[in-house]
């Protein structure tokens, strides 16, 4: 299964799609001009530090309250019944939330609730079950204290992979994808089919499609569920345009008759 921002639709996550769709999820941040890309930038846990938490801190919590839609648990079904691993640019633990096991989930952007050190001190990243950020609804900063490093003291950021991000911690994340790809090279070592379902996977940032397509590059199936780029250009597999909860059940229903 490969997944991207259109899998948590549903759910009532936005997907931050173009700035109109993140200034509606985010009206303060219209006033200020500030797009996705501009605040998803790790200069501001340096420059801003308030400015960068209001935005992960209030995402971290939205992301706590948010329950699976009805789709995961169709893929919570399916992996009952077959070998199934889990690859996601989303940073938001939905999967792990819905049933998965964190060794069958490979994040390629990390998490946003794993946190490591801004000051590089040498610790591994660590949860981020004990922190709470307080935000300002009206200005959409972070009030102090801000997340610390149990370690060293300095400020603590996400674990995840920003916009021109060099200073990113790969030390979870690493070896999911790791895994990930061995087990993808020994089911091809076996000849055992593979059956790819892609799930809201967007062309702006294309990680996930590309993943979705090499794994599925041999078999030819693919399934594409996507309301707005359902196409499967290179014409091995299907694309199946509608939402993802509504499309896994009726796909469900199907595979039961």
């Amino acid at each position: 299964m490969c997944a991207g921002a259109g899998m948590g639709v549903d759910s009532g996550l936005p997907d931050f799609r173009g700035p109109e769709g993140f200034w509606r999820a985010y009206p303060p941040y219209r006033a200020l001009g500030l797009r996705f890309e501009e605040l998803a930038d790790p200069v501001h846990f340096a420059d801003d530090p308030e400015l960068a938490w209001g935005f992960y801190g209030h995402r971290l919590e939205l992301y706590r309250r948010t329950e699976p839609h009805a789709g995961f648990a169709v893929l919570s079904g399916w992996a009952k019944r077959w070998p199934t691993r889990v690859f996601t640019s989303n940073v938001d633990g939905q999967f792990q939330r819905a049933g998965f096991a964190d060794e069958s989930v490979a994040e390629c952007h990390g998490s946003i609730h794993v946190l490591q050190c801004t000051a590089h001190c040498g610790r591994p990243p660590w949860p981020a079950d004990d922190v709470a950020v307080v935000v300002d609804p009206e200005t959409m900063r972070a009030r102090p204290p801000l997340p610390s490093c149990p370690s060293c003291g300095s400020l603590a950021r996400p674990n995840i992979l920003m916009f021109g991000d060099a200073d990113w911690v790969p030390d979870r994340s690493l070896p999911q994808l790791r895994a990930h790809t061995s087990w993808r090279r020994e089911l091809r070592a076996a000849d055992v089919p593979l059956t790819v379902v892609e799930i809201g996977a967007g062309t702006a940032v294309p990680t996930v499609r590309r993943e979705a397509e090499l794994a599925s590059a041999a078999s030819g199936a693919l399934v594409r569920i996507n309301l707005r780029e359902p196409e499967v250009r290179h014409g091995r597999g299907v694309g199946l345009a509608g939402p993802a909860a509504a499309t896994l059940t009726e796909l469900a229903a199907h595979l039961m008759a």
